[in-house]
């Protein structure tokens, strides 16, 4: 089939045009994500290196600690897209408050163990004194956001779900008008100094949660009936997920302490990745948000007992993804060094940088359709085979690399990065293949009917 067949295929321009309307939408909100992340760096840069890097540490720890807030939401849009397609609203209204029951709890639980035990996990950290100094208040301020965060995780993730991706657009907008504004404000206008950066992201968290709450409301049960099955339907498939973020930010962290190793400019290095990261996240996040968008096209579709149509939404939103990707990756190579200078002063963090975009970026469009695929296994329930096969990815391939190639060979950073690629090339293989072998689409997955 030629482009123009395919383009003229009335399921398939269906498909592109139900796959859009919730990608879009999810673009831009990866887009105000990106960009606080972004100022983050940009003003963590204006208090020095260590500060820049000392976020980029902080930051790791904190998604540790909202890790269960995304796999639960994860497990929540499996659920609640497919019910929102069926006829099942009763069930459909209990999985709404359960979800929201549950995130409530776990962001209050994580909450206070931050509060508790941040001092304690930065310290066991190899990392340079210094660093320990700046990251352990920091992160002890996040903590007083996790609880908003989980909340406007999930609900963003049922909005999405109930095809109201729009009004989780106008919250995560305010958000990052919030979140933009104080970043500037708080570090340089208050006491607080660096420490603002988390304040101000605080702050943006509690409003969203505020706002995402009065939209969600229309769409609760009754009287905040809770289901059983609903909440174990969600757990039975949130879990892999949950142990998938914890397997991919503890191999995160494992490559900020191999860096640390580096006999020569190891805090410049660290730094550099943060950058690296941030830079790349304006590629990542848009990737990520068709990798969510997918989650919901597969489990809607699946939801109407539309499973050959599921498989073909799945393959045409990771095609359109991949062209954005694309296009995005060209632009910031481009534009490496402009970019890489803007976040940082320091000539060596600055030339590190460059050399990590030039590198990671180079298998991006791989990247983006491994995870957009990954989404569409997910709203299947398939969280288990991603976890696999993405850790496996992680922890065979990476990290040994990384240590063996850039510590133990002494090759250095630019080794730590090829393996990262090695990696992705890996993962993206195995997801590949598991999606084209159709085995999510049976009934082993989980119907309707089973809560």
């Amino acid at each position: 089939m030629n482009l123009n067949t395919f383009l003229k295929d009335d399921k398939i321009r269906a498909t592109i045009s139900e796959s859009w309307s919730v990608s879009w939408p999810m673009i831009l909100i990866m887009f105000f994500e990106s960009l606080i992340g972004l100022t983050d760096v940009y003003v963590a840069g204006k208090f020095g290196k260590e500060a820049q890097a000392a976020y980029g540490v902080a930051f790791q720890l904190y998604f540790i600690f909202i890790i269960i807030g995304m796999a639960l939401g994860v497990g929540a849009v499996s659920v609640i897209a497919r019910l929102f397609t069926s006829d099942r609203r009763e069930e459909f209204g209990r999985a709404v408050n359960s979800s929201l029951a549950m995130s409530a709890i776990t962001g209050s639980l994580f909450g206070i163990l931050g509060l508790a035990f941040s001092r304690n996990l930065v310290d066991i950290l190899n990392i340079p004194h210094q660093l320990k100094v700046l990251a352990i208040p920091f992160i002890m301020i996040y903590s007083l956001g996790f609880l908003f965060d989980y909340i406007l995780i999930t609900t963003n993730g049922i909005l999405r779900a109930c095809n109201m991706i729009k009004k989780s657009l106008i919250t995560m907008s305010v958000v990052c008008v919030l979140n933009v504004a104080f970043n500037f404000l708080l570090p340089f206008r208050t006491p607080l100094g660096f420490k603002g950066i988390a304040a101000a992201t605080v702050i943006s968290l509690f409003t969203g949660s505020i706002i995402n709450m009065v939209y969600v409301r229309r769409v609760m049960g009754r009287g905040w009936r809770l289901s059983v099955l609903v909440i174990r339907k969600i757990l039975n498939i949130s879990w892999p997920a949950g142990l998938l973020q914890v397997l991919w930010q503890l191999g995160s962290m494992a490559l900020f302490l191999i860096l640390s190793l580096l006999p020569e400019h190891n805090i410049e290095i660290m730094a550099a990745l943060t950058n690296g990261l941030r830079i790349e996240s304006a590629i990542f996040l848009p990737a990520f948000a068709f990798n969510m968008a997918n989650a919901v096209v597969v489990g809607n579709l699946l939801g109407k007992d539309k499973k050959d149509d599921a498989v073909r939404g799945g393959l045409v939103t990771a095609v359109t993804g991949v062209v954005i990707v694309a296009v995005l990756t060209i632009i910031i190579m481009l534009n490496a060094r402009h970019i890489a200078s803007f976040l940082s002063g320091n000539d060596t963090v600055i030339s590190e940088s460059v050399r990590y975009i030039y590198i990671a970026l180079i298998f991006e469009p791989l990247m983006a359709w491994g995870v957009i695929l990954g989404g569409g296994l997910n709203g299947a329930g398939d969280t288990r085979s991603v976890m696999t096969i993405i850790a496996a990815g992680i922890w065979l391939v990476r990290i040994p690399l990384s240590y063996f190639l850039g510590i133990y060979l002494g090759l250095g950073a630019i080794a730590v990065w090829w393996s990262m690629n090695l990696s992705i090339l890996t993962q993206t293989i195995f997801i590949s293949m598991r999606y084209f072998g159709k085995r999510w689409v049976a009934r082993g997955t989980w119907q309707v009917e089973d809560i």
